[in-house]
């Protein structure tokens, strides 16, 4: 099959999106099908035999200056002009914006796939390549956007912050209006099932569940772990990721014994984990890690006696799965896809309260105390990761679902030009 792989954005060490199209279409390639990812700023990392066509944005979030002034000398047509608009009134313009992009992009090269794979854009020009093109479009939803609204709304400290955040999030009613149209849609939960189901009114017998992959990267460390060594990964200054209950769990641990937090994220310079962080007054105690390879990644992963997924919601948590591929124990909430993917309490990983921050330090200070509890959590994690968590299994059942989507798009044609032309009398 000749696959179109599109996503708005793809950046390649975090943030499930672009991790999920170097993955998929590397494995995609694998299986003999030919794979062309689409994609604005920032680009993915490929896999050689993957090609990349560039659909650039105007980058207006791109670090380290988000939000920029756009020069009028840099704008190309009217979709750039309409994008920053959306910007500068707090919207948030990128998936529209893209499909836009990509439809133009798509017109040029209309014979030259068999289906377009829609990784979480969910906007209008997207359904436009089926409806004005003839090319069947399958959609990824990782989780519906809308419990980050919740969560963000209900954490501004202010009114005006609230009604800013609901601005931004208003991308969401043309999500749910292009999930409610979608003719098959992949997600990579049940969680993520009933919440599609539930928020956006999509159809549960247009869903399948396929669950993401581990790379064989991800390995059990060769060295010793560090004592007292804790790791997270997590966009810092996203309230649902829930670091700010790490934190402060973190700092009752510190008050009892010798332990470490290093952060696989980059923190917004003065931003409020940042703030929290000195409130604390644990500094010293804290590291940041950002912009490393695989290879440091699993280094910095295997390094650490307990990985915490704080999370008060998770579509899937692929960081989770890779830390049980490395063979790290884990403390994770009991929330979203998160006890799908670890399995059972207290097997791979101890499941907490989300939010909860005494519930927290007391579970990471009985794991702690227990290095054969450690042990055995962290083989049955790996056991777990490698029996259920494959990018080759993944690649075979989309496209399986690849060719479902075909099918029921040229029986669709078939049917309608057996139908033939209507005739009314007056």
């Amino acid at each position: 099959m000749r696959i179109a792989l599109a996503s708005y954005r793809s950046k390649p060490h975090c943030g499930g999106q672009g991790v999920y199209v170097r993955h998929l279409s590397r494995e995609l390639v694998a299986l003999g099908h030919t794979v062309e990812v689409f994609s604005g700023q920032p680009y993915p990392e490929l896999d050689e035999g993957v090609a990349l066509t560039k659909v650039p944005s105007l980058d207006l979030y791109r670090e380290p200056d988000p939000f920029r002034m756009v020069w009028p000398w840099e704008f190309r047509d009217l979709i750039d002009a309409q994008e920053f608009a959306i910007m500068c009134t707090a919207g948030f313009p990128e998936p529209r914006t893209f499909a836009k992009r990509l439809l133009k992009v798509m017109r040029e090269r209309r014979d030259d796939f068999d289906v377009v794979h829609d990784n979480q854009v969910l906007a209008h020009g997207i359904m436009q390549i089926e409806d004005e093109l003839g090319i069947p479009v399958l959609t990824t939803v990782h989780h519906p956007i809308t419990f980050d609204r919740r969560v963000d709304i209900a954490a501004a400290p202010t009114l005006r912050k609230k009604l800013s955040l609901r601005r931004w999030y208003g991308f969401l009613r043309m999500q749910g209006a292009v999930v409610r149209r979608a003719r098959w849609i992949l997600l990579p939960s049940e969680s993520s099932k009933r919440d599609a189901a539930h928020d956006f009114g999509a159809d549960p017998d247009r869903m399948q569940v396929i669950p993401l992959g581990v790379d064989d990267c991800f390995v059990p460390p060769t060295k010793p772990r560090v004592p007292g060594r804790l790791v997270a990964m997590a966009s810092a200054d996203a309230p649902m990721k829930g670091i700010s209950t790490l934190l402060e769990a973190f700092a009752k641990l510190l008050t009892e014994r010798d332990v470490e937090l290093l952060l696989v994220t980059r923190p917004t310079p003065g931003g409020r984990t940042e703030q929290l962080i000195e409130e604390l007054g644990i500094g010293e105690h804290v590291r940041f890690v950002s912009g490393i390879s695989d290879t440091e990644l699993v280094e910095v992963m295997g390094s650490a006696e307990i990985a915490c997924v704080p999370s008060l919601y998770e579509g899937f948590s692929l960081p989770t799965a890779e830390l049980m591929a490395c063979e790290t124990p884990l403390v994770v909430s009991r929330t979203g896809a998160i006890p799908e993917v670890v399995g059972p309490d207290g097997l791979c990983a101890d499941l907490v309260t989300p939010g909860d921050v005494g519930e927290l330090a007391r579970t990471i200070a009985d794991l702690l105390d227990d290095p054969e509890r450690r042990a055995r959590m962290g083989s049955a994690g790996r056991a777990r990761a490698q029996e259920l968590f494959s990018w080759r299994a993944v690649a075979r059942a989309t496209a399986a679902a690849y060719e479902r989507v075909i099918e029921d798009h040229r029986s669709e044609k078939l049917g309608s030009a057996s139908a033939g032309p209507t005739t009314g009398s007056n």
